[in-house]
């Protein structure tokens, strides 16, 4: 079987970077390496092969030779750990990737920093707050650098010493079959120092618990789903490490009267049987206020009425929505004989003369009656 072209094979155009290939390796061998999928004999082939490729392109004088005769001019050179600048770059990499296959983390020297863990606050919000902005005080639960070792864990007047197990490197070295394996040092957890006196304020950790009081600004606009980040302002790193951050996470309450959906409100506006069928001019609410709004004669319900412009400008962009008001006819209650008589004169008028008074009650006896003649059609 024919070779494949080495820098086909890394993924690589032919004048990449010592830095491209490397990557580009580094990717593969991530992916492909046997310790990652034991027993895989196709993935143990491709690593192989991107292990040979790396070999003559990682050294200046075997690529000169690649490039000139192909796979001719390094025939016997090709993925093998001979002397030259290849074995070593070879070595430097693999204690990289063995770093993150065993939990070295890519070979460091000394006492490592740790980022510390982000935080996330769920903050309720009522509707008005959302619309308008607000600020309001959270207080987070988080650990903070040690005041009293100043962050080492270590008693003051003392310091952490040089692990003796990893000589400092955070790394021990285990030799598995042809490979040797870097793994992080068990005794102190890949930080390269221990605490021989550990602080009595934090009990070695170099952190502590704390109540963090912040004042939140919450900007117009936020919606439930929407998260606010604080930086900085999560938990404290480790040996020195940055801190992590604060994601405040909106939740906004259900509202009385209102329903937000994207930049436009919703409500229901009861309106009376009088109304509804005469038409009037009604008074509807708006979160800034009062806006009046004419419903025609004849108005049935389920009937929405857009008001421009007052609905919610979204902290995303885009324009004020609108305020959509959706009709309820409400059935009167509690009448008095009187009221009851005069309904049933309004009945009885409205069935005389033929006249269709009631339209959606007419199209759906219209529906029902065709439906039965279907239902006799289909039974004979």
């Amino acid at each position: 079987m024919s070779q494949r072209d080495y820098y086909e094979v890394l993924g690589v155009s032919k004048d990449a970077s010592a830095a491209d290939i490397k990557k580009a390796f580094r990717r593969l061998a991530m992916k492909h390496h046997p310790d990652r999928n034991p027993g895989d004999a196709e993935a143990e082939a491709k690593f192989k092969e991107a292990r040979a490729a790396y070999d003559v392109l990682s050294d200046d004088q075997k690529r000169a030779a690649y490039d000139r005769y192909g796979h001719a001019g390094v025939d016997g050179s090709a993925g093998g750990f001979g002397g030259g600048a290849g074995a070593s770059n070879f070595s430097d990499i693999f204690e990289d990737i063995f770093g993150d296959i065993f939990g070295g983390g890519g070979g460091g020297r000394g006492q490592r920093a740790y980022r510390g863990s982000d935080l996330q606050y769920n903050l309720d919000l009522t509707l008005e707050e959302a619309v308008f902005g607000t600020e309001v005080k959270v207080r987070i639960p988080t650990t903070v650098s040690c005041e009293a070792c100043d962050g080492s864990g270590a008693e003051p007047g003392t310091s952490p010493e040089t692990c003796p197990t990893c000589n400092g490197v955070g790394q021990v070295r285990i030799q598995q079959g042809f490979f040797s394996v870097q793994q992080t040092c068990p005794r102190c957890e890949g930080a390269g120092k221990v605490v021989s006196s550990p602080c009595k304020s934090c009990h070695g950790k170099g952190r502590v618990q704390e109540q963090n009081t912040l004042d939140v600004k919450i900007p117009a606009g936020v919606d439930s789903g929407d998260r606010i980040r604080l930086g900085g302002q999560g938990e404290a790193g480790m040996n020195g490490g940055p801190p992590g951050d604060l994601y405040v996470q909106v939740r906004v309450k259900p509202h009385k009267l209102f329903r937000r959906e994207g930049s436009d409100l919703h409500c229901e506006v009861p309106v009376s049987f009088a109304t509804a069928a005469l038409g009037g001019d009604l008074e509807v609410p708006s979160l800034d206020g009062r806006v009046k709004l004419k419903v025609p004669a004849e108005t049935q319900t389920g009937k929405q009425f857009r008001v421009g412009g007052k609905g919610v400008k979204s902290v995303h962009g885009g324009g004020v929505g609108d305020l959509i008001c959706r009709v309820v006819v409400e059935t009167p209650i509690n009448l008095t004989k009187e009221q009851k008589q005069l309904l049933r004169q309004f009945e009885e008028s409205t069935q005389a003369g033929g006249t269709k008074h009631s339209p959606q009650a007419h199209s759906w006896l219209d529906g029902v009656k065709g439906f039965f003649e279907d239902l006799n059609f289909w039974s004979k």
